[in-house]
């Protein structure tokens, strides 16, 4: 059996070119070349009159070769690949199946005509690595599809179906049935056609565009501009495509395609990119540790957590028995599972009948008692340790053997929840995110008895329900959380001296957060984890919440709030914060620059990731970001805390830390690994 990747064979007087390079059939060098090699042979064989490129396996050319990343570049460089796949005097059809995307979807450009499966999907996803596409493909797609759908391909990053790219003119015929067969068919239909219909050569879409479609698609998606330099570049060079001739908007690509290349911002996503990837990686476990099967999930608790939770497992087609107190609150929690379904169908994202299939799967119950048929049993219900043991308690008295016990507790402590059962090795926390149905994180809490098939099972149910998870280990808050307390607490000393929490979060949403520390408050909800008690007001949002400010729900909180929950800077929360003043004894307040904001804020959380690393709460670096960029919005184009606290230099960070080591207050302590990584020029992630 050959290594070689490409190889060729005749049906009649059409040459098939096959990739066969699992597992996507990545455009490594070896691709690159044979296809070079192959489009040339069959140019050259009199007895070929038409070629069809298609790929084995489960996907036609779906990107790069990851591999390469970062390596000397291996001629042929793709941008020649796709020029010579076009430059062929026979013509050439791309058999797409899969997804084509990135250079897979540029290969199917430079061919003459493109046919596909209705399940494919086509797309440029080059801008989620801080890029564009760099073969051509900013200034093919336009040419082919319009540049209306090509800046929503290559801005977004978003793949496109089948049906919308054969509606652009992208995909010249949709197939049913067999693909190569019709692909051959359709070879045979085109093979006498001159001229060929090359991508570079095509102007009737590009003609005559109004400039006016690139500022109207930049203001409606404004939030994909914010300090993210790729979706600019993209939209530049595919506006180029509608200003210059082919080879001008190629040369104008490619520079733009270097800039980025060489820039931090691509640097960074790059650096996430592998990360994610290292997260699924559980260390201490080995690979031939098997999941547990899991045919059915309990969760206990129907509220905005528990329905958010249980959406995941119905979605994926796994039965869901949920658990309340009173029949009040279960058919509140199912009725708003149906209405999210039901908004996601108008949406077009699902069909009624996939909804009426996930709401099928649901059994509501009053009856502790039904969990026992459950194998996975998730509890969701609030932030109490008795309460939480007290249902542990209960559970282990009527899961069955081998069911797992989670938690989906955000701060609290799992070996102690663990402690109350007889079961220690089945019990993990599972924190997910909220609203859990949406946000992609999901936190897999790894008790001290903890078993691995435990964690290993937590990990593919995550990836069955289109999460990413992390392993994080047993501390208040785990990783997440516990790095958000140091700067919720900054951020309200900051006040008092002097700033106002509009300032605070301006200096957050402009470092390319999606809000800040005290907008997220609101968001969230000021009042979760307060202790309750009006009268015991030890802090500003204690006080706001014995004033029932809870944020956005009450219409007031750290911000006051119109119909349309619009903010507006507070007169009430301008008074409390003085009143606090007074107590403090702080009499002077001063300007606070935004770089101090940076330095209590941001500066204080690396201390404490890397506190986490330290104490083997997280398994690496890498695996924070992840969980500050997936359940937080840290800005993906910075990598995360720790890769950012790279960039900036740990010594540069311990040097602003020991700025405001006095302001920070006495419970404040650096972490030894963040000193010894400045005093020894060492970084967290690489």
């Amino acid at each position: 059996m050959s290594d070689d990747p490409i190889s060729s064979e005749n049906h009649g007087d059409v040459r098939i070119i096959w990739s066969d390079n699992p597992p996507v059939n990545a455009l490594g060098a070896a691709v690159r070349q044979g296809l070079v090699r192959e489009i040339e042979a069959a140019e050259a064989d009199d007895g070929v009159n038409a070629v069809v490129i298609a790929c084995k396996g489960r996907t036609f050319f779906a990107g790069a070769d990851i591999s390469e990343f970062g390596k000397p570049p291996v001629m042929p460089w793709l941008p020649d690949v796709v020029d010579r796949i076009e430059a062929c005097t026979k013509p050439v059809v791309a058999a797409i199946h899969g997804t084509a995307l990135g250079g897979g979807c540029e290969i199917a450009l430079g061919c003459h005509y493109r046919v596909a499966l209705g399940s494919a999907k086509l797309g440029f996803p080059e801008v989620n690595l801080g890029l564009l596409p760099g073969a051509g493909g900013t200034q093919r797609g336009p040419r082919v599809a319009g540049p209306e759908l090509a800046l929503q391909m290559a801005v977004t990053g978003k793949p496109i179906s089948a049906q919308v790219a054969a509606g652009a003119g992208l995909v010249d015929k949709i197939i049913e049935g067999d693909l190569l067969e019709h692909a051959v068919a359709y070879a045979h239909e085109v093979k006498d056609t001159r001229p060929l219909p090359r991508s570079s050569e095509r102007n009737e879409r590009i003609e005559n565009v109004d400039p006016a479609i690139f500022d109207e698609f930049k203001k409606k998606n404004a939030k994909l501009f914010r300090g993210d330099v790729a979706p600019q570049a993209n939209l530049e060079t595919i506006k180029a495509a509608t200003e210059m001739p082919f080879d001008k908007g190629v040369m104008f690509e490619r520079t733009k395609f270097m800039e980025l290349m060489s820039g931090p911002q691509a640097r960074a996503r790059q650096y996430f990119f592998f990360a994610e990837r290292k997260a699924s990686k559980i260390d201490g476990v080995d690979d031939s540790v098997a999941p547990r099967e899991i045919k059915r999930v309990g969760v206990i608790g129907a509220g905005t957590m528990g329905g958010g939770i249980s959406m995941n497992f119905l979605s994926a087609g796994i039965p869901v028995t949920i658990v309340e107190m009173n029949q009040d609150a279960l058919d509140r929690g199912t009725g708003i599972m149906r209405k999210n379904y039901e908004a996601t169908a108008r949406k077009g994202r699902m069909t009624a009948e996939q909804v009426e299939g996930a709401m099928g799967l649901l059994k509501p119950s009053l009856n502790f008692d039904d969990l026992g048929e459950c194998d996975l049993i998730i509890e969701a219900v609030y932030e109490n340790m008795d309460v939480k043991k007290e249902i542990f308690t209960k559970l282990d008295g009527i899961a069955k053997q081998g069911a797992i016990l989670a938690s989906n507790t955000s701060y609290l402590d799992i070996n102690e929840i663990a402690s109350v059962t007889k079961r220690p090795e089945d019990v993990v926390g599972l924190h997910f995110f909220s609203p859990a149905n949406i946000m992609k994180l999901l936190e897999v809490v790894r008790g001290d008895k903890t078993a691995d098939d435990v964690l290993v099972t937590a990990m593919a149910l995550a990836k069955k329900i289109r999460k990413v998870a992390v392993i994080a280990g047993v501390c208040y808050g785990f990783i997440g959380n516990r790095m958000l307390i140091p700067r919720q607490l900054e951020a309200e000393k900051l006040l008092l001296e002097g700033a106002t929490p509009a300032q605070v979060d301006k200096v957050h949403v402009e470092f390319g957060m999606p809000m800040g520390p005290f907008q997220m408050a609101d968001l969230a909800g000021v009042d979760i984890g307060w202790h309750r008690d009006p009268s015991r007001i030890e802090n500003i949002r204690d006080a706001l919440c014995a004033k029932e400010r809870w944020g956005q729900k009450k219409g007031a909180g750290f911000y006051d709030y119109d119909e349309n929950r619009r903010p507006s800077p507070s007169d009430v929360t301008a008074g409390i914060i003085e009143e606090f003043r007074a107590k403090k004894g702080i009499t002077e307040t001063r300007e606070i620059s935004d770089q101090e904001i940076v330095e209590r804020t941001l500066y204080t959380m690396v201390n404490e990731g890397a506190k986490i690393l330290e104490e083997g709460k997280a398994q690496r670096a890498s695996d924070i970001d992840v969980v500050w960029i997936y359940g937080y919005g840290w800005p993906v184009y910075r990598g995360g805390p720790m890769y950012w606290a790279d960039s900036e230099g740990p010594d540069k960070i311990v040097e602003g830390l020991k700025r405001q080591q006095e302001r920070l207050g006495d419970t404040f302590s650096f972490s030894q690994l963040l000193l010894d990584k400045a005093e020894k020029g060492e970084k967290f992630t690489r």
